[in-house]
């Protein structure tokens, strides 16, 4: 019986401590934070507004050069592709020997012609001092003045004839007809060339230009002057203007031509040339903004969120909209007020609702 006893008296003793301690259990232990975090609030930035938009880099302008005259071989060739040449300055020349001689024989045919003309006017105006006196007849007369008027005739087809053929021979000659950059050479030394063969391309005082594919929605808002930064592949930012905008838009992409002239550069590593893609942004001034460090922001199923700090340190999470960015803040377009606290970086180990525990940045 007294063995009952104290087994009933440890057991009620027992069950009063695990009470005890159970009901202590929940006061004793908070709840723990999912995360340690910093806050920051949006700032004030100025952004700039801007257009971006993809492109080619291409010639201003290219002068195809080309022989005039037929069947001439090529004796000298005096650029490669990649020269600057100067306006005026010589490329090549064509063989003219053939067409020298012509142009001896038309002078010497000259002198010829102006010998015969002054006898047959002398003799033309002793006919007309005659005529009163009736010492030549009517019909010798009219033959001296034909005589007269066919040698005038015949020296100047001659005088024709010499400024074609010191034409033909000086077209022997290939000059550049602007300064410029050679970007194509097909010349070569014994080569036969014929009219309109393409020898020489020349990139006119070396100028190239973007065209910028743009939207023609976004079309309205360019004009002549707007600055563009100018970005080859693999090569530096360039500052350049825009000239002019195309008067036409392509009915397939919808997308009208911004030129933008570029300023000269030299041709080393990173220079822009004909045919290289480049992108580049249409500045067009600076607007105030909201913006939070883009380590704040966190892009869940498509869209973008940041979480609030809300009460006893639980965090909120808040669809937001967001513009640009620069360097490392984004603009922040709607979804959250300048006095927001939002935690800083750290969001994507964070879900809605959760605990944290928020120090000092």
């Amino acid at each position: 019986m007294t063995q009952r006893l104290r087994s009933a008296v440890t057991l009620t003793l027992l069950l009063t401590t695990l009470s005890a301690h159970a009901a202590d259990a929940p006061a004793s232990a908070a709840p723990k934070a999912a995360l340690t975090v910093s806050v920051t609030t949006p700032q004030s930035a100025a952004l700039p507004q801007s257009l971006a938009a993809n492109g080619s880099i291409a010639a201003w302008q290219e002068v195809v050069i080309g022989a005039e005259t037929q069947g001439l071989r090529l004796t000298e060739v005096h650029v490669q592709i990649g020269d600057r040449v100067k306006k005026g300055q010589v490329l090549a020349r064509l063989q003219g020997d053939t067409l020298a001689a012509d142009l001896a024989a038309t002078k010497a045919g000259i002198a010829e012609a102006e010998a015969t003309l002054a006898e047959a006017k002398a003799n033309a105006e002793r006919a007309r001092a005659l005529q009163p006196s009736g010492a030549l007849s009517s019909q010798q007369i009219q033959q001296y003045t034909t005589g007269e008027a066919t040698a005038q005739a015949r020296l100047q087809s001659l005088k024709a004839r010499l400024a074609a053929d010191t034409l033909r021979l000086n077209q022997t000659v290939l000059k550049a007809p602007d300064d410029g950059v050679i970007s194509a050479r097909l010349a070569t030394m014994g080569a036969v060339a014929q009219p309109g063969q393409e020898l020489f391309r020349l990139i006119r005082q070396g100028r190239l230009e973007w065209r910028a594919e743009v939207p023609a929605a976004d079309m309205n808002r360019l004009q002549p002057g707007v600055v563009v930064k100018v970005v080859p592949h693999g090569g530096s930012p360039i500052d350049a203007k825009v000239r002019m905008l195309a008067p036409t838009v392509d009915p397939a992409t919808r997308n009208g031509l911004v030129y933008v002239d570029l300023p000269a550069t030299s041709s080393g590593a990173g220079a822009a040339r004909p045919g290289m893609f480049a992108r580049g942004e249409f500045v067009f001034g600076q607007t105030t903004a909201l913006t939070l460090p883009q380590t704040a922001v966190v892009l869940r199923d498509g869209y973008s969120h940041v979480f609030r700090l809300g009460k006893d340190n639980r965090v909120l999470q808040t669809k937001v909209q967001v513009g640009r960015r620069l360097g490392e803040r984004v603009e922040v377009t709607g979804g959250l007020d300048a006095a927001a606290q939002v935690v800083a970086s750290g969001g994507g180990f964070l879900a809605d609702g959760d605990l944290v525990k928020v120090v000092k940045p």
